[in-house]
């Protein structure tokens, strides 16, 4: 098989730290081809350098055997190469069609008929189910990443990039990916997958290039390698799998949610007379598949939705309508399900969003006054205990980190802060196993401190693993509360689906 690509002791320098240290890619035609690395290994900066976004400072492209210069994107599709960003770059109040020729309009008048007509035969070609008129903002998230596909499709790209594809697709959504890929591949095309899921891999690729640190640790068949050897390859030490925790000791508790109704964006109820309580030295788990009221839940527990009835009691306190920062204030922390919306002021520095929820009080500040001194220390702790990985650490604008380190950014700032409920919406999306490693055991042992810990997550090994007891939600009402000890995922996955386990057993 000869070589589409290939990338030849590529390097690539940007202040304060070497993103890609002479690396070699190979993808030969017709192949998934893997790119597995921790979070800030230099992925994504590679696949930049391919695509046109960046410039390497040395060595050399080929495509189809001949040296090339690719200066921007509109160079890398001339040459057939097309990107899937992992954070879509779509503007949400247009059409499909109309993002999809957005920038190859081409003449006076946009035949905007023609363009419909040729994106609906490449969604029936390669069954990605798009209507070509539906507006982005009206359409999900799985499908708004097949936008982008038909994007690259339409283009004639040849060789298709997926740049952690899967990070917020549900898990039918990543199965119908991973099919849509492989019809792909199936036609001739070429496909490169950055991830950090292994069984993504396992399931998918042909072959992995394994990078850690800016450098190429090896290359590997797939089929050939198991996942234990891959997760050692990648982070340079064996990695567990399964979290080392001993029976919680509960205590008093902490939060206690009565009847709450709470509506969505559509005005109807996405909350349905929703009890739970959570207690000190615990982890409850929220089982559901994405879009059943685990949004609206969490949002209505952190002040960022209104409640149209019920209560919430935090620790004896009513916040059922407390603003925000009280609820911060009293002890409950939130590692957000939107790191970049919720999570973080993007054109700010590491150093700001760290203090960003303490900064007015002591020891942060006096007098109002910032205690530089101090903040400097405490956001160093967090980047060091947590690994967040920069080119000019705490001073490093939060925009400009990788999706995985904005991650641990997050979840090292809630996990330091030691707040006495600590709300975890996906606290490992877009992570290495090496890092929801160390984040699965931070969990844990906030929770044996004696604080309580409520976990969203639509990865039911992650539920699992963490949780003491799991509830499952389905169409917004809670379906009902088992301890992980006495139920399996089939059980779970059932009620997932809105059947009782009284009546699965009937």
């Amino acid at each position: 098989m000869s070589h589409v690509i290939e990338m030849l002791n590529i390097r690539k320098e940007f202040p304060g730290i070497v993103a890609n240290d002479d690396i070699t890619l190979q993808v030969e035609q017709g192949e998934i081809h893997a790119i597995l690395g921790e979070n800030g290994a230099g992925k994504s900066t590679l696949m930049s350098i391919l695509f046109g976004l960046y410039h390497a400072d040395k060595g050399q492209i080929k495509v189809k055997g001949k040296e090339v210069r690719i200066n921007d994107p509109n160079d890398a599709n001339e040459l057939g190469i097309g990107m899937v960003h992992q954070h879509f770059q779509l503007v949400q109040n247009f059409t499909v069609t109309e993002n999809i020729i957005l920038g190859k309009e081409g003449g006076f008048f946009l035949d905007r008929r023609t363009a419909s007509k040729k994106i609906k035969d490449l969604s029936v070609k390669y069954g990605l189910n798009i209507d070509p008129n539906m507006v982005i903002d009206d359409i999900t998230v799985g499908m708004q990443q097949r936008v982008e596909i038909l994007k690259m499709l339409y283009r004639n790209a040849e060789i298709l990039i997926f740049d952690e594809p899967t990070a917020v697709l549900t898990p039918q959504e990543i199965e119908d990916l991973m099919g849509i890929m492989r019809s792909l591949v199936a036609e001739g095309k070429s496909v490169i997958l950055i991830t950090h899921k292994l069984n993504e891999i396992k399931a998918v690729a042909d072959r992995c290039t394994v990078i850690r640190r800016g450098k190429v640790i090896g290359v590997v068949d797939v089929k050939d390698t198991s996942t234990a050897k891959m997760a050692s390859m990648m982070v340079g030490r064996p990695v567990s799998f399964k979290v080392d925790k001993k029976p919680a000791q509960v205590g008093r508790v902490i939060l206690d949610i009565h009847d709450l109704k709470v509506m969505n964006s559509k005005k109807v109820l996405g909350v349905k007379d929703f009890s739970l309580s959570v207690k000190a030295g615990e982890i409850v788990g929220i089982a559901g598949v994405d879009g059943n009221g685990q949004t609206e839940l969490i949002e209505a527990i952190t002040g960022l939705r209104e409640v149209e009835s019920g209560s919430i009691i935090f620790d004896g306190n009513d916040i059922t309508n407390a603003d925000i920062r009280r609820r911060n204030e009293i002890g409950l922390g939130h590692i957000p399900e939107d790191r970049q919306k919720r999570g973080l002021v993007m054109s700010s520095t590491v150093f700001n969003n760290v203090a960003i929820k303490e900064y007015y009080h002591s020891p942060f500040s006096k007098r109002g006054i910032l205690e530089a001194e101090y903040l400097r220390e405490y956001a160093q702790k967090v980047v060091a205990q947590f690994d967040v990985r920069s080119g000019e650490g705490i001073f490093s604008l939060a925009g400009k980190l990788s999706g995985g380190n904005q991650q641990k950014l997050i979840v090292g700032r809630e996990v330091v802060a030691d707040p006495e409920l600590l709300i975890a919406v996906q606290p490992t999306r877009g992570l290495d196993v090496g890092a929801i490693e160390y984040i699965h055991s931070q969990l844990v042992a906030h929770r044996d401190k004696g604080h309580a810990v409520l976990l969203v997550s639509f990865e039911l090994d992650e539920i699992f693993n963490l949780s003491d007891r799991i509830a499952v939600m389905n169409s917004g009402e809670l379906i009902d509360i088992v301890k992980t000890s006495e139920t399996n995922e089939d059980e779970v996955g059932l009620m997932m689906a809105g059947v009782k386990q009284k009546e699965g057993e009937q």
